[in-house]
């Protein structure tokens, strides 16, 4: 069916501008997103998030913003010309000021192999390297009481930082999930039950790799 804009501008609106998102840049500890010269502006004054008040960073929230480059395509298809109209205010800034227009990146070639050639497919999604580790979600056990009103989790698999924590992993299960505050959420990695402070990356090390795939 055909879906109107308005019933998902409240998915793609900068709570901050209250414009659409430009350079989506989300916050790594409660994944609220906002326009990044938004945000950006925000944390000279405040190390809090707008939206849910949460500690970002005691001192360098910036840190733990991460742009959001998936998003930022959706609502640039989403919004008729909108990415055309950000390219030419971004074009006329520079040029009123005197100051050379950047250029936009290029892709880089591919480079050419001998002998059998190989089918090449024009466009191919490449994992981010900050995207080191990949782990498996699965329930091992759950209160009665809880059962019925979980939301299951539509893919199991999640490529993620090795410097994202437990901590994290818990905020993402708790939003996907729609888990009610009160809910506990132990996450256990074989035998060993994770501290919310242990990195992914850490955790690796120490368990072993098998551990996380």
């Amino acid at each position: 069916r055909m879906i109107n804009l308005a019933e998902l501008t409240p998915y793609i609106l900068c709570s901050i501008c209250k414009g659409y998102f430009i350079d989506a840049t989300t916050i790594t500890e409660c994944l609220h997103t906002f326009c990044k010269s938004c945000i950006v502006r925000h944390f000279y004054y405040s190390n809090r998030c707008p939206k849910c008040n949460i500690v970002v960073h005691q001192t360098q929230p910036l840190y733990n913003i991460r742009l959001d480059r998936q998003l930022q395509d959706i609502v640039y298809k989403l919004v008729v010309n909108l990415e055309e109209r950000e390219k030419k205010q971004m074009h006329d800034f520079y040029k009123e000021r005197g100051l050379e227009v950047p250029k936009p990146a290029v892709p880089q070639p591919v480079p050419v192999s001998r002998g059998r050639p190989r089918k090449v497919l024009g466009s191919v999604f490449r994992i981010p390297p900050e995207l080191d580790i990949s782990i498996l979600l699965e329930f091992i056990g759950v209160l009665k009481s809880y059962i019925y009103s979980l939301q299951p989790l539509e893919k199991k698999f999640v490529r993620v930082s090795g410097e994202a924590t437990i901590g994290h992993v818990e905020k993402f299960l708790r939003r996907k999930m729609d888990l009610d505050p009160t809910c506990q959420v132990d996450i256990i990695c074989g035998d060993h039950l994770l501290e919310h402070y242990q990195t992914l990356r850490e955790i690796r090390q120490a368990i072993g790799e098998s551990a996380v795939q």
